[in-house]
């Protein structure tokens, strides 16, 4: 894993370092307060992951332009203005390892700092003067918004479908990710293919991502994942290992699964009995199928591209989305 992580940080180390200066130079608040909250979430060690793959996707079809860098910021605004809200709404306390925003500053500056984030990247997808990509961050913002409103429709749902949650995570994280990739072939003027091709591997990419992140909660420890681990199950989510396993589970054991999530205040020893049935019944074996799927076609959709650098640093990407621990 660091061997994977450490050549494709090596081989986007310049393009990561004008991300960070357009993200500082493009934000643009007048208002301090706005600023220091803005740069709270966006400075607190994000992967950068959004705003790389739209550079890495206008460069594989042939972008040479010095735009895709202030374009780039349009995703990792929206990114983190839905971060904002998201620990908000979850009642989180951690992000990054560090106190969330609300914590620090109050409600109502988190969620009027993460509006103007999301106008923000508004703004900029203006500046593109590609009516293609307006559309595409109005259409990421109404999906990001039902699909966390979905979520909190169905917490604590037990007899969460599987076609159900891939319909959240899809609207909720997805499409963001989708949306870089695609917009990166619009900047470049890709042909339909080329930019029908990276729609395909942003969304199965964004995916696999969710579904990692969904198998850390369970499979990493808080000081590495940077927020609490348990939180999905404590904040009444049910992910697809659980969801999984619940199905699978005899009635005694899906008896016992179904008090623990009802109860979400449970205990040290409980999460380690429910992590043990999760293995038990095969919900982390499946997560880790299906998001090897996930990784699996979006690298096949990228077949579509000569063998070059940059192909070569979007497979890397994919792999890494599966073994990742952050």
């Amino acid at each position: 894993m660091n061997d994977l992580k450490s050549r494709i940080l090596h081989a986007v180390e310049d393009d990561l370092t004008q991300i960070e200066i357009a993200l500082s130079d493009n934000l643009n608040p007048y208002l301090e307060q706005v600023s220091q909250t803005a740069r709270h979430i966006l400075f607190s060690g994000g992967k950068r992951l959004r705003p790389l793959l739209l550079v890495l996707s206008a460069r594989i079809c042939g972008y040479r332009g010095t735009y895709d860098t202030t374009f780039s910021t349009i995703f990792e605004y929206l990114h983190a203005a839905t971060l904002l809200h998201d620990d908000l709404v979850d009642d989180a306390t951690l992000r990054r390892g560090k106190p969330v925003a609300h914590s620090k500053w109050g409600n109502p500056i988190a969620v009027l700092v993460g509006d103007f984030l999301f106008a923000r990247a508004l703004s900029i997808a203006a500046e593109t003067k590609l009516p293609e990509i307006i559309g595409i961050v109005a259409a990421i913002t109404e999906d990001m918004s039902q699909g966390e409103i979905h979520q909190l429709m169905v917490k604590g749902k037990i007899d969460l479908s599987e076609t159900e949650y891939h319909e959240i995570i899809r609207r909720k994280t997805a499409v963001l990710i989708q949306g870089a990739c695609r917009s990166g072939a619009l900047i470049a003027q890709a042909t339909k293919t080329q930019e029908k091709a990276l729609s395909t591997y942003g969304l199965d990419l964004g995916m696999a991502f969710q579904l990692a992140d969904d198998l850390l909660d369970y499979t990493s420890e808080t000081g590495v994942l940077g927020k609490a681990v348990g939180a999905d199950l404590r904040e009444g989510k049910l992910t697809l290992p659980v969801i999984y396993a619940l199905d699978k589970a005899d009635s005694s054991d899906r008896a016992w699964m179904e008090t623990i999530i009802a109860a979400r205040e449970f205990s040290e020893d409980d999460f380690q009995e429910l992590i043990e049935k999760l293995h038990h019944y095969g919900g982390l074996a499946y997560t880790r199928q299906v998001a090897s799927q996930h990784v699996a076609r979006a690298k096949e959709a990228l077949q579509v591209f000569d063998p070059s650098a940059t192909k070569d640093i979007l497979l890397d990407v994919a792999d890494y989305a599966m073994i990742r621990k952050t």
